[in-house]
């Protein structure tokens, strides 16, 4: 079965990590085990991710800004993107007079 989800159509939160709306979780379209999001930050804003328990991507689909990864910063623009293990943490950051657009994949560590 194929489902249609108009990203557009959905609803953004906004928060103190800037706006989000999910665009594939289980009410959505059944998707088990698996959270997708799109995220905005506006000019200065900040997205921590970290997880214990969750593998985490991170894809930069438009705009400038910098990952904070391990200590280091990282400019980066469209086409960027950073993988986590559960544990690891990466903080986003969009440039100064900028916007950014992230994808945000989670999924949880398969028990063995």
């Amino acid at each position: 079965m194929l489902t249609f989800i108009d990203t557009n159509k959905l609803p953004r939160k906004k928060t103190a990590e800037g706006e989000v709306t999910e665009v594939l979780n289980p009410e959505l379209c059944g998707g088990k085990n698996v959270v997708a999001a799109l995220r905005w930050l506006k000019s200065g804003e900040k997205f921590k991710a970290e997880s214990p328990d969750k593998y985490q991507l991170l894809y930069l689909m438009e705009g400038q800004g910098n990952i904070r990864l391990e200590g280091k910063n990282y400019e980066v623009s469209k086409g960027a993107g950073v993988y986590l293990a559960p544990s690891e943490s990466a903080t986003v950051q969009s440039s100064e007079g900028a916007s950014l657009k992230l994808l945000h994949l989670v999924v949880p560590k398969i028990p063995k």
